[in-house]
């Protein structure tokens, strides 16, 4: 973005279909301001092992989620290149700017070519605003979609195109930002798993090893049960009584987040005695486990800190209580975070159709290896170190996200205006 920006905010409104906009915007209907054409029903015959990559909403959602290939011969208006505005509207409703390469497109995908006069990175802005309107108005109760003929109801308020081209350098501004502190993010993240790795199977500063039946550790190390090294091992409090938002705050599955306790995602339980408020009481330094849960979730932990008030032990959440005599609690987070990575719960787990499990004699029985408690103490002053970085980032993410999203509302709508020459 060149040069200086200059902002005011607007006085002069007329009243639309979408409601009031600025007097020298029109409102316009998204059919009105770009073709939309939809992707080639490709059927699985037709995919192939090798050749150009077919962009199927899976593609879009997940950008590790593998392509199928596609080798013929096919119409140009289904070709996609880096920078072409795609519209999923069936399962997942999304906009997306592609930035992978060559491909073809999917059905059930729209490529949405801007019309004379429209900026296509401002469509893109601009009708992720306006999806909220198509998400109120979708059919079907299993595979969600909206209809094309939907496109001429839904109404775009449109500025000039100079101020267009504002407005989207503005935000893809933003947007630059936020790609920046996700890139140190996911860069920060690997060496984190790298130095876990290392600080938690070689310690810090041995010179002499040995093997065990878990593996190769410093000679210093012992291999224990994790019991051993447990005050407690539980399954929690059944919620016979959930009241949501009122009542005990009280864990749950949704609540173990990236090794945090999400206190949003907390459930809230009435008619409890004081024996089981008692009881069920976390302590800092408690660890939850997910041990009954799908296959990807199995195994996640997080640790209790000590938020305000005080939190109870809820069902599926198997409570680890370290012996702090014995374990630092943040480094057995960590082990366990370790373990998880090598995919080891998902090979103690029993598998059902829905869902996976690990009993508690099952998780006590695991056998980890064990520095002494003040090296412990040294690997988790490190990894928390870059705990620490990569929540100040995550918060930097959020603020970015929020400023973004406070820009869309204002200047997708005219209140706020930005000076063009």
């Amino acid at each position: 973005m060149e040069g200086k920006v200059e902002f005011y905010k607007e006085k002069e409104f007329k009243d639309t279909e979408i409601g009031r906009i600025p007097k020298d915007w029109e409102d316009i209907s998204a059919a009105d301001i770009a073709d939309y054409i939809n992707g080639y029903p490709f059927s699985p015959t037709d995919w192939k092992m090798y050749g150009i990559p077919i962009i199927r909403i899976q593609n879009l959602n997940d950008p590790n989620a593998e392509f199928n290939f596609f080798n013929g011969e096919i119409d140009d208006i289904y070709k996609i290149k880096n920078g072409d505005l795609l519209f999923s509207w069936s399962a997942s409703i999304g906009i997306y700017i592609w930035k992978r390469g060559d491909a073809v497109l999917n059905q059930h995908i729209f490529k949405v070519i801007p019309k004379t006069n429209i900026n296509k990175l401002f469509l893109y802005y601009d009708l992720l605003l306006a999806i909220e309107q198509l998400k109120g108005r979708v059919h079907g109760s299993t595979m969600k979609h909206f209809q094309k003929n939907e496109l001429k109801t839904t109404f775009i308020p449109i500025p000039s195109i100079k101020e267009q081209q504002k407005i989207a350098e503005i935000l893809s501004t933003v947007d630059g930002a936020i790609q920046k502190t996700d890139d140190i993010i996911a860069k920060t993240e690997s060496l984190k798993k790298g130095l876990m790795q290392e600080l938690l199977t070689k310690g810090i500063g041995h010179k002499e090893f040995k093997d065990t039946e878990i593996g190769k550790i410093p000679k210093e190390w012992e291999v224990i049960k994790l019991r051993d090294i447990l005050l407690l091992l539980r399954n929690g409090l059944t919620l016979r009584q959930r009241k949501e938002g009122n009542g005990y705050p009280v864990t749950r599955i949704e609540t173990i987040s990236e090794e945090k306790i999400d206190p949003s995602k907390l459930g809230y339980v009435i008619g409890l005695s004081e024996k089981d408020i008692e009881e069920y009481r976390l302590i800092e330094g408690d660890i939850l486990f997910s041990h009954i849960n799908s296959l990807e979730h199995i195994g996640k932990t997080a640790i209790y800190e000590g938020v305000p008030g005080f939190l109870l032990h809820g069902m599926n959440l198997l409570l680890l209580r370290p012996d702090k005599n014995k374990v630092h609690p943040k480094f057995l987070l960590y082990l366990l975070r370790l373990f998880r990575t090598r995919k080891i719960f998902l090979i103690m787990a029993k598998k059902a159709v829905n869902q996976a499990s690990i009993n508690q004699t099952e998780l006590g029985n695991l056998k980890i290896f064990l520095p002494s408690l003040e090296e412990q103490q040294k690997i988790v002053e490190i990894l928390s170190t870059i705990d620490k970085k990569l929540e100040t980032l995550k918060q930097e993410k959020f603020k970015l996200e929020r400023i973004k999203q406070w820009f869309m509302e204002e200047l997708l709508t005219g209140r706020i205006r930005v000076r063009v020459a």
